[in-house]
């Protein structure tokens, strides 16, 4: 896949993360969201942040430019 496709994968999953951490703050959950609370709440609350992590990483490791670091590597 594309590296913008991969790119918006992990934005949205930082995104829905973020929000539905937010939102169950004040008590709001995201509907699509609701089989995490079959859970637990903790356990829920590690899935979202299990979101946001998985979320930035592929973001990071989609900006990479790997060409360029390996030319680093090699000096």
């Amino acid at each position: 896949m594309r590296k913008e496709l991969w790119t918006f994968i992990g934005f949205v999953l930082f995104c829905v993360g973020f929000i539905s951490i937010l939102l169950g703050i004040v008590g709001v959950d995201l509907i699509f969201l609701l089989w995490m609370d079959s859970f637990g709440g903790l356990a829920s609350f590690l899935l979202k942040i299990a979101m946001i992590i998985v979320g930035v990483v592929i973001v990071v490791l989609t900006r990479v430019d790997w060409a360029a670091e390996e030319e680093l590597m090699e000096e």
